[in-house]
């Protein structure tokens, strides 16, 4: 097996990692915006019966964007760091995780 069909398998655990990492960066991320916002503590939840449809999916909308926004940019981070360490891209060419 050549370099390039093992170092996916071995980025695997990083990828995890790195996973968790962008999580919780998000939710810390996405609980002031939600503050500087809304300006309060907590974002409304779908099942908050005293909330309204705009303010639910208001709060999905930008909790959505930040995941995806930090998701992205720690995946990049760490496949460059991968990259620039091994010589070789994590993924397969033009793979994504999607």
């Amino acid at each position: 097996m050549s370099k390039k069909k093992k170092l996916p398998l071995a980025y695997k655990p990083v990828g995890f990692a790195l996973g968790w990492v962008s999580g919780a960066l998000a939710s810390m991320a996405f609980q002031r915006t939600w503050k500087v916002i809304r300006h309060e503590d907590d974002a409304p939840d779908a099942l908050d019966r005293d909330r309204g449809w705009g303010e639910i999916l208001l709060a999905a909308a930008v909790q959505g964007a930040i995941f995806a926004v930090v998701r992205s940019a720690v995946d990049r981070t760490g496949a460059k760091a991968i990259e620039r360490s091994t010589g070789v891209w994590p993924s397969p060419d033009k793979a994504g995780r999607d």
